[in-house]
């Protein structure tokens, strides 16, 4: 093959498996057969290992077989990553309005809406796009610096690592939460037991790593 060819099956291949991927793990709705996917991406790796000159960056073969990192470089955030102070009872959900009106120059009487979720147990983290591409991530840390977890965040598959579309900014930062459902914490637990090993305590410790 050429390198020009080889090149057009590269791009193609990349460009169906991250579609796959989207469908999957963000959509939950996948559209094709396991079996076909792992012959993409056996394609894709074979084709990479012929010719490492050509691996990019976000590759879906980059997401597999990461060596864990055992420490962090620090990341200083440019805009603090800040929390929110837990309410327990009405009083300080009360309270806690009060402080939203002030801020927005409203009076007792205004009218506020207010949209409610369930928290999502996990860690915070920032993850920075230049031109469309995942550069960095990092946990939020004290808000003002935290630690660089690129290397294990590009694993996630849920996570793009590159982004879809187009009109984005030149450099986005998105912040976010990582967590482990349920079912994969206790997947992940049955296993260590399987091998006589250490599970974690619960799914929060777990997604932290």
């Amino acid at each position: 093959m050429t390198t020009a060819a080889v090149e057009d099956e590269l791009r193609a291949l990349r460009e169906l498996l991250d579609t796959w991927n989207h469908q999957y793990y963000v959509l939950d709705a996948p559209d094709v057969p396991d079996a076909e996917y792992d012959r993409c991406m056996r394609r894709l790796q074979a084709l990479e290992a012929a010719h490492p000159q050509l691996i990019t960056p976000d590759s879906p073969s980059q997401r597999v077989g990461a060596a864990p990192v055992s420490s962090f470089a620090q990341v200083r955030h440019e805009v603090p990553m800040l929390s929110l102070e837990n309410a327990f009872d009405a009083q300080e959900m009360q309270a806690f309005d009060m402080r939203v009106r002030e801020r927005l120059g409203m009076g007792d009487d205004g009218q506020l809406e207010y949209a409610c979720e369930p928290k999502l147990d996990g860690i915070a983290v920032s993850l920075l796009y230049r031109e469309g591409l995942l550069e960095r991530a990092a946990t939020r840390g004290d808000g003002s610096t935290g630690e660089d977890i690129t290397h294990s965040v590009r694993t996630i598959r849920g996570v793009p690592l590159r982004l879809r579309g187009s009109g984005y900014p030149a450099i986005l930062e998105v912040r976010g939460e990582i967590y482990m459902p349920r079912a994969g914490f206790e997947a992940l637990n049955a296993r260590a037991r399987e091998r006589h090993e250490k599970g974690f305590v619960n799914p929060r410790n777990a997604a932290a790593g």
